[in-house]
């Protein structure tokens, strides 16, 4: 190889690294200045910052965020499923959790579809309004999910209140990051 094709080489690869590299940042930026006034910014950046990679733009975070909210309900209701407990009224609380977090499961699929179709041949303000809607119903869900072991005057386990805890996190960032799409509508 001649000695000018060598520098062309090494000047088109560093080019190359440069612009990937710039290009990274500005996803992890996105994360970042996204994540900052979230309900919760630092569950927000340690969920979403290492998928960040894949959300090129605002509209790719909300996705990310609610299909990483969609894994934190699904283990977390296999984490119920595999409960076990003493009391009838304390084993119904459980089986009403578990079904409010399937419902939550749901609520959050049908959230991601809105989004995915966001702007195809559709009234965005109608789709946000879904899609808000939804995530905000799978919020109430999670939520309803520990209320119910308080209305039978059953103290939820801590593992339980934690765990059901920190999926309503997740989730409370993923609306807010919807509602973010919201404030950017055309």
């Amino acid at each position: 190889m001649a000695k000018g094709s060598h520098y062309n080489f090494l000047y088109t690869l560093i080019m190359l690294l440069s612009v990937s590299t710039s290009h990274a940042a500005y996803r992890h930026d996105l994360v970042r200045s996204s994540c900052v006034h979230a309900s919760y910014p630092n569950i927000c950046l340690r969920t979403l910052s290492t998928y960040g990679g894949s959300a090129g733009t605002p509209r790719d975070l909300a996705q990310l965020a609610v299909r990483v909210s969609l894994a934190h309900v699904r283990r977390g209701s296999a984490f119920l499923s595999q409960l076990t407990v003493r009391g009838r009224r304390e084993r119904g609380a459980l089986v009403d959790c578990v079904d409010q977090m399937g419902e939550a499961m749901d609520e959050l699929s049908d959230t991601l579809s809105d989004l995915k179709n966001l702007r195809r041949g559709g009234d965005f303000r109608w789709q946000m309004s879904n899609a808000e809607t939804w995530v905000s119903a799978a919020l109430t869900n999670e939520d309803t999910c520990l209320d119910g072991f308080k209305e039978i005057g059953v103290n939820v386990r801590a593992d339980v209140r934690r765990r059901i805890t920190n999926v309503a996190r997740v989730t409370s960032n993923a609306l807010y990051l919807i509602d973010l799409l919201d404030d950017q509508s055309p």
